[in-house]
């Protein structure tokens, strides 16, 4: 069944609270199917840590979760689907496996338990050189001297909740657990010491990598996707982060030879601006952060970028001197964050060329900062390793010998190769998405997951250029507005994105609110600002809810910021003073004032979140619409976004196709359905308006017979209206699915935009 569109689902088990098993998804198949869908895209479904809230801390790849409902409800919730007319897209995980409670991983305890002799020693990326008797090194301790209060319990050793094996044999009678601790194939050590004895998911320490480039790990951990593919239970898979692996492209020919040419295969690659996804990938593209930032991008109006620029400058900042900021952020995670994995890389290429200096981590942090993707060695991206050595040799002419070192590294040892390239990966999203991104409050819309905040929105031209370039190479990769790792809701970013209309209103406002009530950091209180807006209610009632939504989201983005707080080192005075000067702004005056500003703010922020959903599901592509994103939502960073979705309240929208959202995703999903080959193969032929307003219309051809069409920068044209700015219609008559109005030959944009501000209008309806 072809993938024309999908609807994110995330799966929770009962332990974890707020379940949405197989049983519930089964129960709303009708809904889904109303709303025009063609695939429910779930998330992780394998076995994963008892009561994940997310499912990415897989411990048994081979077995369906059953607090899910097991593979009997997997099989009911397909059959339910096929009947329906839908099928299944499933997220899988090949990168790593969830190992924070030992018991659950089999394959992980029983590595513990057997060191080098487990079966599954080679499953694991694990650094047996970092020891010096080649033990498993765990940090796990409050400190190494925790390994004292180890104690001894029956085949385990215990520290409070933590639970370890004891290998056969090793524990005597009388001895104390530090004793037995010694005699392990492991050796525990405090989580500060910036050591770890195996391949992390980024520096989390409970997910430890697996090593697909062995045929025989690759075969056991996909047994379970081979079957529903043989069975033809699913249509398709997105891959979670192939950029972890040690051979990207080579696992992916071995999973399309799995799961056969027609799947639907899709990864989760965050692609630079710049960076083309390489065509030689077996897959039909990426997960469509690419897609997300042009959809919304087109949004932000550019006249906006002075006013805010200045805004976020005027506490004494430089915007200019962002990207020499970026790159000592990732100077900063390579050294410190990823200090161990650093030092394995450095290891290694050491003992390829016989040869070490004490500047090689200086040298290949510096070398990482001017590496602009997540990883550089697929074909199309030959040339980016080289650059970074040569400008890096520019920068910083004192490397010049540890950079030879690390040339001749790389050319000797593709292992050296393959561990720069994890690392640079692991630096930039540790660097940018965790850090960076909560650091640059200029419009803070722009700092998503594939974008990059300095450059100020996408032009109608780049926009059309880059759908053409993605209608023509990667028709059917996805696009998405809102994912389970999206820094803020798409409606939330849509009303953010519109400071850009207002920058001067803005700042007036924000300096106005500082002087009333001082925030403990000024570039801190930019960042909050823009997401308090985003989501405050339009009626002023700020709930019991929100106020703890938005503190718990406060925290995080202190906290990942690091420059007065940290995850690893709270300051706990600056946090209860954050939190203190929120609380004044949910009481006090500035309450009112947000209201009001909202209010009149809120007519064009919806405006602006219906257009980048028009577009974001008729553009060329695969839609994706995140669970619930069907009306307005709110929700920021994770796990924000992954609260329970009112099912009731959406199919009573649906019902009576009142409510402006659900009406643009219903129609444009169900002509989806009717003219598949229109959104698949029909290419993108930009619409140009004409008249004095004629850059407030973004339009567009799918096909012939299908035409988009959607207002932007309203608050402009708030005062004197859309003038004489006209449409030129291809010839023939149209019908905008959306309003019902019929329409030919030249039209004007009040008349298009008189019921909704878009238009999907479609050629040769009755």
């Amino acid at each position: 069944m072809a993938v024309l569109s999908t609807y994110r689902l995330q799966m929770r088990g009962a332990a974890s609270g707020d379940a949405f098993t197989f049983a519930d998804a089964e129960e709303l198949v009708d809904y889904f199917a109303e709303l025009g869908v063609s695939h429910l895209y779930l998330s992780p479904i394998l076995t994963a840590a008892h009561g994940s809230t997310h499912g990415y801390d897989v411990t048994d790849p081979t077995t369906v979760s059953a607090e899910l409902g097991g593979p009997e409800g997997l099989h009911r919730l397909a059959a339910a689907a096929r009947a329906a007319g839908l099928g299944l897209v499933v997220d899988i995980v090949p990168n790593h496996v969830g190992v924070d409670v030992p018991r659950q991983n089999a394959w992980w305890w029983d590595l513990l338990t057997h060191g080098r002799r487990s079966e599954y020693a080679s499953f694991f990326d694990i650094d047996w050189d970092l020891d010096p008797d080649g033990r498993i090194i765990l940090p796990v301790l409050g400190s190494d001297d925790d390994v004292d209060d180890l104690v001894v319990d029956g085949d385990q050793l215990r520290l409070g909740d933590l639970a370890y094996p004891i290998a056969p044999g090793t524990a005597d009678a009388g001895a104390s657990g530090a004793q037995v601790h010694d005699r392990q194939h492991y050796r525990l050590v405090g989580w500060r010491s910036g050591v770890c004895g195996y391949r992390r998911f980024f520096s989390i320490t409970s997910l430890a990598g697996l090593r697909q480039e062995d045929r025989a790990v690759f075969d056991t951990t996909h047994t379970e996707v081979g079957r529903w593919f043989s069975a033809e239970l699913v249509d398709g898979i997105r891959i979670d982060h192939p950029d972890g692996l040690s051979d990207p492209a080579g696992y992916l020919v071995w999973l399309r030879q799995l799961i056969g040419p027609h799947a639907w295969l899709v990864i989760e690659k965050i692609l630079a601006v710049d960076e083309a996804l390489d065509l030689s990938l077996p897959v039909q593209g990426t997960t469509g952060y690419d897609a997300l930032r042009e959809a919304g991008g087109v949004f932000v109006d550019p006249s906006g970028e002075e006013a805010l620029t200045e805004l976020v400058e005027s506490p004494g900042g430089d915007y200019a001197a962002m990207p020499d900021v970026a790159r000592r952020l990732k100077v900063q995670a390579v050294t410190a964050t990823l200090a161990s994995e650093l030092a394995r890389l450095c290891r290694t290429a050491v003992a390829t060329t016989g040869r070490d200096h004490p500047l090689l981590p200086d040298a290949v942090a510096a070398v990482l900062s001017h590496v602009g993707v997540y990883r550089s060695d697929y074909p199309a991206l030959s040339a980016v390793l080289p650059g970074a050595l040569a400008a890096t040799a520019v920068d910083h002419p004192h490397l010049d010998e540890p950079l030879t070192l690390l040339a001749a590294a790389l050319a000797g040892s593709p292992e050296v190769e393959v561990r720069l390239q994890q690392l640079c990966g692991a630096a930039t999203a540790k660097s940018m998405e965790d850090c960076l991104f909560y650091r640059d409050a200029r419009l803070v819309s722009l700092n998503e997951v594939g974008g990059e905040p300095d450059k100020f929105g996408v032009s109608t031209a780049e926009f059309h250029r880059r759908a053409a370039v993605r209608a023509a190479l990667w028709p059917q990769a996805m696009t998405t507005l809102s994912t389970h790792d999206t820094k803020r809701g798409e409606d939330v970013r849509a009303r953010i994105g519109v400071l850009s209309q207002v920058p001067s209103l803005w700042a007036e406002m924000v300096r106005g609110w500082e002087r009333v009530n001082p925030s403990p950091d000024a570039q801190t209180a930019l960042f909050l600002w823009q997401n308090i807006f985003g989501v405050w209610p339009t009626d002023g009632a700020v709930t019991d809810e929100l106020r703890h939504r938005l503190h718990a989201y406060t925290e995080k983005a202190i906290r990942e910021a690091a420059l007065h707080t940290a995850w690893n080192d709270p300051d706990d005075g600056f946090e209860s003073a954050v939190h203190a000067w929120l609380d004044t702004v949910f009481d006090g005056p500035i309450a009112t004032e947000m209201t009001e500003l909202v209010a009149r703010i809120d007519q064009h922020a919806r405006s602006d979140a219906l257009g980048q959903k028009l577009i974001a599901l008729t553009a060329p592509g695969v839609p994706d619409v995140y669970q619930g994103t069907e009306l307005w939502e709110d929700s920021l960073v994770d796990p924000d976004n992954r609260r329970p979705v009112d099912y009731a309240a959406r199919r009573e929208a649906l019902r009576q196709l009142a409510h402006p959202k659900i009406r643009v995703v219903r129609t444009a999903l169900q002509l989806r359905r009717e003219r598949p080959e229109t959104f698949l193969a029909g290419g993108h032929r930009p619409v140009l308006a004409d008249g004095e307003n004629a850059g407030h219309v973004v339009a567009f051809l799918r096909g012939d017979d299908v035409l988009v069409a959607v207002s932007r920068w309203t608050v402009r044209l708030a005062d004197n209206g859309w003038g004489d700015t006209t449409v030129t219609l291809p010839t023939g008559a149209w019908t905008d699915r959306l309003s019902g109005a019929a329409y030919s030959g030249t039209v004007r944009a009040e008349d298009l935009f008189a019921n909704l501000p878009v238009a999907l209008l479609v050629h040769g309806d009755d």
